[in-house]
């Protein structure tokens, strides 16, 4: 998963997901409706690709925030480590 999502063995979901960001992420202005109609077409509902989109647009504001201000950011070693904790786990819930 974290060498290449593509091939992975993950749900068609979360794969088409991760596109739909990447796209976001990468090339903004040329993301349109044909991006997200596979997303919808993979199973994931418009809630949760509004959920997605909002949590990459967070990380990407952390990100350029971190970068801007001189925050310590830890090495990818350590974001390498947090992704496998989730995937193994997922998010923790109260």
């Amino acid at each position: 998963m974290l060498e290449d999502f593509e091939t992975a063995p993950i749900d068609a979901r979360l794969r088409a997901a991760l596109r739909l960001l990447r796209k976001v992420t990468l090339e903004p202005g040329e993301v349109g409706p044909g991006d997200v109609r596979p997303v919808l077409a993979a199973g994931v509902t418009a809630d949760g690709i509004v959920d997605m989109l909002h949590v990459g647009y967070l990380f990407g504001i952390y990100t350029r925030l971190a970068e801007t201000m001189g925050w310590h950011v830890p090495d990818q070693s350590a974001f390498d480590a947090s992704a496998r904790r989730l995937l193994a786990r997922g998010y923790l819930r109260d």
